[in-house]
């Protein structure tokens, strides 16, 4: 079986991400959403859980013994350094679910989205190629605060705890631009859709 073509798809909060990885899924590609393995891996059960309840605390847990990951964003957003340590915990057990999808698929094309890709390195070495999504401040801010509810206070906050754009846009194979409409960035896609194709085929 030849090995499909790996994407590693990265961008900060706010840049539409989740909008691109359900595109590239629609053209036909395999998708793995890092975020989602993140919340398995901490759920009852799962690999992270008891590591992470063990580093907070009793405090993060929800009533039915469920992680309150508003309660765990609350503390880790507002400190780095805990911020890290959760990262070193759940950044393992992540890889450790992706590589298990990847072995499982047929896709000629997998789509690894991660927002902390270029830190966390594991999942990076798991990549072909690197897609970051950028936007402009003001699309990221709106994003926060009408998609998810931020207030303008906690949106700058989550954009102000990840690296700046443009240090991501130095290590990506490839850019899309998601400041401008829809459109535009199905526009974008298409084109790069259609040269990944391409390169799988050659």
């Amino acid at each position: 079986m030849t090995r499909p073509k790996t994407i590693g798809l990265t961008g900060n909060i706010g840049t539409g991400k989740s909008t691109v990885l359900s595109y590239l899924a629609e053209r036909g590609a395999a998708v793995i959403d890092a975020d989602a393995l993140a919340h398995q891996a901490i759920a009852p059960g799962g690999p992270a859980y008891q590591a992470v309840v063990d580093l907070f605390g009793t405090q993060i847990l929800a009533p039915d013994g469920s992680i309150d990951r508003k309660a765990l964003g609350a503390i880790v957003f507002a400190d780095p350094s805990k911020l890290a340590q959760l990262e070193a915990i759940i950044h393992p057990a992540v890889f450790e679910l992706a590589q298990r999808i990847l072995n499982e698929t047929d896709a000629p094309v997998i789509v690894i989205e991660a927002i902390k890709l270029l830190e966390s390195g594991r999942l990076l070495k798991l990549c072909d190629e690197v897609w970051v999504v950028t936007a402009d401040e003001a699309s990221q801010l709106r994003r926060l605060m009408h998609g998810r509810g931020m207030s303008e206070a906690e949106a700058r906050q989550r954009m102000a705890a990840q690296s700046p754009q443009e240090e991501k846009i130095r290590q990506a194979t490839r850019v899309i631009d998601n400041s401008g409409s829809l459109e535009q960035l199905y526009e974008q896609l298409d084109r790069l859709w259609r040269e990944v194709v391409n390169s799988t085929v050659d």
